[in-house]
């Protein structure tokens, strides 16, 4: 009986693992597939679809994969049409959020996320209603490095377009607008920089903080958001403790 327990229990683990990878997969699946929308299917010519590869392989995420989710945005693979939607609700105690979904199929979404704002005590709302609370902005984040000089690196982003640079222990954080992400990207690409993260986010211009129950519900909310397949980013306005 032990034998089969201890199978049973490597075959959870590995069920979990294999469940858990598959994830993964259809969200790096939908990065590609945007960017390759959105800018054509050459990564040599696309830089944001060459960021999405550069993620999807370093989570071994095998080449077939990665070129269907190519074929499809550029039409040359019949399949699934996706859709781009944003909910906005509020969450427990007010907490503003914003929930960007790629979907096939815009009633299961809606309804899915509809039940996760219910579920955790918060409310779904109409388009605008929170987002006049978060910024837009273009985030750029490279990586420090032996040599990489910091005034450098602050002047060739002002050079592109660059609102902004924070300096972080381990990166710099350059900001822009959104219309100038990417000659910005593209700008310090080209200088042959390291690009660690670069996407476009909503900022919270305030923040709402929770404690007790509020706040267990406020994450049992961000858990079921997270865990839904067509979910691609959740921002709030959620007070980091």
């Amino acid at each position: 009986m032990s034998g089969h327990s201890k199978w049973n229990n490597i075959q959870h683990k590995k069920n979990a693992m294999d469940a858990a990878r598959g994830k993964i997969f259809m969200r790096l699946s939908k990065d590609i597939f945007l960017e390759a929308r959105h800018g054509g299917g050459d990564p040599t010519m696309n830089a944001g679809l060459r960021h999405a590869i550069e993620k999807a392989k370093a989570a071994n995420m095998p080449n077939d994969n990665i070129s269907r989710a190519i074929k499809k945005a550029t039409g040359d693979l019949d399949g699934v049409t996706y859709e781009e939607i944003t909910y906005e609700g509020y969450g427990p105690g007010g907490v503003a959020v914003m929930v960007d979904v790629l979907t096939d199929n815009r009633n299961r979404s809606a309804s899915d996320i509809r039940h996760a704002f219910t579920k955790a005590g918060g409310n779904l709302g109409e388009s605008g209603s929170v987002a006049f609370l978060f910024n837009k902005q273009g985030i750029i984040e490279i990586e420090k490095k032996e040599g990489l000089d910091e005034d450098t690196v602050m002047m060739d982003a002002v050079e592109a377009g660059a609102d902004d640079m924070n300096t972080e222990d381990d990166r710099y954080v350059i900001v822009t607008a959104p219309e100038a992400f990417e000659d910005v990207r593209k700008h310090l690409e080209v200088k042959n920089y390291e690009i660690d993260r670069a996407e476009v986010v909503m900022i919270p211009t305030t923040k709402t903080a929770l404690t007790g129950a509020d706040l267990e519900k406020m994450e049992t909310l961000l858990q079921m958001l997270e865990d839904n397949d067509d979910v691609q980013d959740i921002y709030s306005n959620l007070e980091e403790a």
